[in-house]
Parts: structure tokens; sequence; C-alpha cells
């Protein structure tokens, strides 16, 4: 009996080693295929020509700016402007009280005529002396006396013509008009309020059109610029971006730029004048400052989306002739949308892998797709 059941045993071992083992040579003849090389989509690199750009951040400056102060003591009796508003050049602003400068005014006229009839007065005396010496009825000394008299009535008339134009200059004091044309501010004293030369400014007034923006540039950008357009003359477009994200629609040019050297900042000052019609430009407003080159230069791009960083810096992607994937360090300058200027590390017609950059890494093949490049 126990013969039996160690032969059935046996048995089917030996059966369950034969099944394994056509299964083995069943699986080696019935081999998997070998995985499909990862897809990517890729972006051939190709000149462009776009402007050179620099960036910096400026300040609106008004052309002209005067604060309107009163040049004599008195009420304030009238302000003849709206605030906010334009104003024009000679226009009347405020008026003072102008009686007791115009009272000032009839006085010096009388007292100029005070002296004018003293002076004839003298004169008469001086001709009745000089004719009486002719005749020796008359003394030397009479005469000189007659002449002395005749020259402080002189003065006395020199000096009251003095007073008179003082006075009227008083009285013409009391009407503050503008002296330029432009946009007046906020009046910062109201009608009723005792003014003079000690009180605060009344408002101010800026030119608004054309206007002025300032804004700083570095000795190492002022060094490459001239180095890279030395002997060519290419002038810089200069571009305003707003605080919302917009552009200034008005294009401006560079009219003035520091002799000298900020020594905190190692910078310098330089100014862009501006057409402003709309007002749109305001005097200390924040912009900033976009200085174009104003002939186009062929550079190579590079979507944003291909750009990869690390400790040793930028790189991208490529994929050679035989579709595998390579690493390329990069340099790269100024933003354009949605792609970003490469100086250095990469050739014209090079592939850049765009998408499915997660996939892939440098040495394997791929499946390139070639997409349509962005547009700048």
């Amino acid at each position: 009996m126990r013969i039996a059941i160690s032969s059935f045993k046996f048995s089917v071992f030996v059966t369950s080693t034969l099944l394994l083992s056509a299964c083995g040579e069943g699986a080696q003849k019935a081999e998997a295929p070998p995985p499909r090389p990862p897809a990517v989509t890729v972006v051939s690199i190709a000149p462009q020509d776009i402007r050179p750009s620099v960036t910096f951040s400026g300040r609106v400056e008004a052309m002209d700016k005067v604060d309107l102060r009163a040049r004599v003591d008195g009420f304030l009796e009238q302000r003849l402007f709206k605030q906010g508003a334009d104003v024009k050049e000679g226009e009347l602003l405020y008026v003072i009280e102008k009686a007791p400068y115009q009272a000032a005014v009839e006085q010096a006229q009388a007292s100029l005529q005070k002296a004018e009839a003293a002076l004839k007065l003298t004169e008469l005396e001086l001709d009745r002396q000089t004719e009486l010496l002719k005749r020796a009825a008359g003394t030397q000394a009479r005469v000189d006396d007659a002449t002395a008299k005749f020259g402080q009535a002189q003065g006395d008339v020199l000096a009251q013509k003095a007073a008179l134009e003082q006075a009227k200059l008083q009285l013409g004091y009391t009407e503050i008009r503008a002296p330029l044309a432009g946009r007046i501010g906020r009046s910062s004293i109201s009608v009723g309020n005792y003014v003079g030369p000690s009180s605060n400014v009344l408002a101010t007034i800026v030119r608004q059109d054309p206007i002025y923006v300032s804004f700083p540039v570095s000795q190492r950008e002022i060094l490459i610029l001239r180095r890279k357009y030395a002997g060519q003359e290419n002038e810089a477009i200069i571009r305003l971006q707003l605080a919302d994200g917009s552009r200034y629609e008005k294009p401006g040019k560079i009219d003035f730029a520091d002799v000298t050297v900020n020594p905190g900042t190692d910078s310098v000052q330089v100014r862009a004048s501006f057409a402003n019609p709309d007002r749109l430009l305001v005097d200390g407003q924040l912009v900033t400052v976009i200085a174009e080159a104003d002939k186009p230069e062929p550079v190579l791009m590079v979507p944003q989306q291909a750009m990869q960083f690390d400790q040793a810096g930028t790189y991208v992607l490529v994929v050679d002739k035989e579709n595998k994937v390579q690493i390329r360090r990069i340099e790269t300058g100024e933003m354009r949308g949605a792609q970003t200027v490469v100086l250095k590390g990469l050739e014209s017609g090079e592939r850049v892998i765009t998408e499915g950059i997660q996939r892939v890494r440098p040495g394997i093949t791929v499946d390139a797709t070639e997409a349509k490049p962005v547009g700048a």
C-alpha cells in the first residue's frame, strides 16, 4: 500500500516538472516587443528679427512746474479757476483786495504832482535870479541857492515817480495770473483768508504736454551699449509701460543725459520727452521705461516652456539628427512674450523639446514631432 502511494506522488511531481518546463519554453519563444520611444514635441530654432530692448524704472516729470504765491499782503477776494483744469498763460487766477493798494497809487500820484509843482517854482526862481545877476541887480549867492533848490526839486520828482511805479507794481500784484499754460492743481487757501509772501503755496501749475520721463542708467549698461553700437547710428526709441501693464501708445526720444555719475548708484540720469495730449502721464507717476533699438536685429529665441533650471544654470533639451536627446547649456537675454532671447548655447536649426520633457533624459532616443514656432 505504501509503495503505491509513493509511486503516485512521484508521478505527480514528474508531470508538474514537465508542465513547467513546457511553459518556460513557450515564454522564451514568445518574447515581449521592445518599448516604443517616448513621444516629444520639438520646435526648430530659427533667427527672428527683433528690436533689442532694455528696461528701466522711471518717473514722470513735468516739463515746467510753477508754485503760485502771494507777493503782497491782503485778504483773498476771488478764485477764478476750476481746480484741476487747464489754464492759459496770462489767465487771471486769484484776486487779492485792491482798495489799500489803489489808495497808495492815488497818494503817490498826488505826491508826484506836488513835487512837479515845486520843481516848476524852483525853476522860475532860478531863471529870475540868473537874470538879476546879469543886470548886476542880484548876487551869485542867490543864484547858487536857487540852483540847489532846483536840483533838490528835480530829485523829489524822480523819487515820487519811483514811488508811483512801486505803488502801481504793488497794485498789480493783487492779481495773480498764470505764468504759463498748463494744468492747475488744488487751491490750498480758500477765499476770505489773509495771504502774503510768507503764506503757503496757493496752487501749482504744471505743463503736461509735452512731458518728461527721467530714469537712471547704470554705467555697466552704458558701456555695453557703447561697445555694441560703436560707430553706428542707432538711436534708441523710448516706450513706456504703465501701471496696469499696458503700453503708452506714443513713443519718446532721449533729449538729455546728465554729465555726472551718481556715486551712490553708479548711474547716470537720463531724460526722455513724450507727447501727452490726453494728459495720461501725470507728474510724479512711476512707469517702466523700455529702450528699444531703432533697427531690428536677428536673434535666436527659445520658448520659455522649454527652459529648465538646475544648480549649474539654465539649459534646454535638444533632439539631434539621430533623434537622441542632448542637453544644451544656454545663456539667456530679455524675454519677449512667450519666448526668451538666447545669447549663447544654441545654433540655428536645432530642435528643442517643448513638450514631454519629463519623460526623457539625455542620451535616449525619442519620437519627435515638429511643432510650429511660437511667435514672439
